[in-house]
């Protein structure tokens, strides 16, 4: 448990501090050992590969807040707390009220949980109708299919077969693609007859149908022609997690009141598949750094700008962690002379260290050659700050950012991202390059946002190019793994093919091409199978209502 500190004015807190505070000493950069203590500490196996919402991503919160604390910086969370807590998403459950009837031509009633269940993401209300049969609930015109021919759907209960009839050879049908075809033939609600009844979290999408499914069993009680009554009744409850924040106040009185956020994302995949994914690298790398670094500023007595250190939450899930402390910031936003973000920082490549945004706020570049003559890495500086991670919400909010990275691996998203692996002399050099950069922008004048245009996508490659296919992008942020019903999209990169067809955080990609995309891996499978230049059909819902829509793909950046 955090102790709770009293509250206190954010003005009065850093003029305080500024006023108070010490003679400040040297910044010392911590060691290889430190650094790799903390990434084993936060991938140890109580942290279950700290999945925001989730216990190991709370322990993972608790944790770090307890290091920040004993640092000595001061809680920038909620209620005095180092916590700033966010909703993840909601987790729906079963009302009272949730019942399916058969009326006609005999009355039964079937047994919630066991026969039936509706889904998640269903309408509430009441309906009850005619029950009319439509195989698969198919329909592919190219192949002249339609298990629609010749029914009348309009007003009725239809129910349909899960999965897709052989004839359409491997095509996949998806749950939502039945649920859409289903509204747009006027259907009255959907069943779904299938082996196993789905649980309520693994249906979120929303069609604005009521809709349900029944086991195999059940449906054998259905008559053709039969009436049936269904109710669905729904409630939700929040899942939350948590941002981890602590200030440590400037001592520049003309300076204290603005501020510098370093920041990191300490969340992973947690466990997926029974397979817990520790993450040592992403981010458990940026995570210890900061750490590491909020501990030696505070250490040194600060500086002249108030730095305010957070650890963000809910980043696999679509940056929302960062987009939650955008709009609720410890320091407003127009007092953040710049955001300093680090994500995956462990695996030191050629001796080089990557750093983006530089051309996002003016002197940012001339800051990272001083700091680069001094450094052992070479620095690799790249003016765009168009990255999918934290620091992009803040840029979009018109904040100047600079982005650490060690860059990409094999190991990227898997279980082999292991704590063993990681570089921690590499990591020791991106904290020394860290320091010094986070030492200029706390003193020298204060960078001029600039607002760049996003980068355009790269030449498609020429036809037959060796290469050529598996680095086509779509650009858009999305949940790595999560429920198979729909990708939902949670942020869109600008610029990209997403943005030109004109997709939106929230929406729900329900098919790319010829392929039925249910969850993040199919996505990646239909852009390995694409090549810069293709253009391909995207069906997605908006607020339950399906869109057609086409997006021309680019290259990978």
């Amino acid at each position: 448990m955090i102790r709770r500190a009293p509250a206190i004015p954010l003005v009065a807190l850093l003029l305080f501090g500024a006023v108070a505070a010490s003679a400040r000493g040297a910044v010392v950069p911590p060691t290889p050992a430190t650094l790799a203590e903390h990434v084993e500490a936060l991938t140890t196996p109580e942290m279950e590969g700290r999945r925001s919402g989730t216990p190991g991503g709370d322990r993972a919160a608790e944790r770090i807040a307890a290091w920040l604390q004993g640092a000595g910086l001061r809680p920038g969370g909620d209620r005095g707390t180092f916590l700033q807590s966010f909703v993840v998403d909601s987790a729906t459950r079963l009302g009272p009220a949730s019942g399916l009837e058969l009326v006609a031509p005999s009355a039964r009633r079937l047994e919630l949980g066991r026969e039936w269940t509706p889904h998640g993401g269903s309408l509430t209300g009441e309906v009850e109708g005619e029950l009319v049969f439509v195989g698969h609930g198919a329909t592919a015109p190219e192949a002249g299919w339609d298990d629609y021919a010749g029914v009348d759907a309009r007003g009725k209960i239809v129910v349909a077969l899960d999965g897709t009839p052989r004839e359409l050879g491997g095509e996949r049908l998806s749950r939502v693609e039945k649920l859409i075809e289903a509204r747009r033939r006027g259907a009255a609600a959907l069943l779904i007859v299938a082996d196993a009844l789905p649980p309520l979290g693994a249906t979120p999408a929303q069609v604005g149908i009521v809709s349900a499914t029944l086991t195999r069993e059940a449906a054998r009680a259905l008559t053709p022609g039969g009436r049936a009554r269904l109710r669905v009744d729904l409630a939700s409850d929040e899942r939350r997690a948590a941002n981890v924040v602590g200030i440590l106040p400037g001592t520049d009185p003309a300076l204290a009141g603005e501020a510098v956020v370093i920041g990191a994302h300490y969340d992973h995949l947690g466990r997926v598949d029974g397979v817990v994914y520790p993450g040592a690298d992403d981010n458990a790398s940026g995570s210890a750094l900061v750490v590491a670094l909020a501990r030696a500023f505070a250490a040194a007595g600060g500086a002249g700008r108030t730095l305010v250190f957070v650890l963000f939450g809910g980043e696999e899930l679509g940056l929302l962690g960062s987009r939650h402390y955008v709009r609720q910031p410890t320091v407003p936003l127009g007092r953040t002379v710049a955001m300093v973000n680090f994500d995956m920082v462990g695996r030191m490549q050629n001796n080089r260290l990557a750093v983006g945004g530089g051309d996002s706020g003016s002197g940012l570049r001339d800051i990272l050659a001083a700091v680069a003559q001094a450094a052992s890495a070479t620095l690799d500086v790249k003016g765009t700050p168009y990255h999918a991670s934290d620091h992009s919400r803040f840029y979009e909010a018109g904040v100047p950012v600079l982005f650490f990275t060690t860059g990409p691996h094999p190991d990227y998203h898997k279980p082999s991202d292991t704590a063993d692996l990681i570089d921690a002399d590499g990591m020791a050099e991106v904290a020394r390059v860290a320091a010094r950069t986070i030492e200029r922008l706390a003193s020298d004048a204060r960078p001029a946002f600039v607002r760049l245009a996003p980068p355009p996508p790269r030449n498609p490659a020429p036809s037959g190019t060796a290469g050529a296919a598996g680095v086509a992008f779509l650009g858009i942020v999305a949940e790595a793994r999560g429920v198979a019903d729909g990708l939902r999209i949670s942020g869109v990169v600008p610029g990209t093919a997403a943005a030109a067809a004109g997709l939106r955080e929230g929406d729900v990609i329900v098919r790319l091409g010829a392929r039925a995309v249910e969850r993040f891996e199919d996505l990646i499978g239909v852009l390995r199978e694409r090549k810069p230049g293709d253009t391909v059909r995207l069906v997605y819902l908006r607020s339950g209502e399906p869109h057609t829509t086409s997006a021309t793909l680019g290259a990978r950046p």
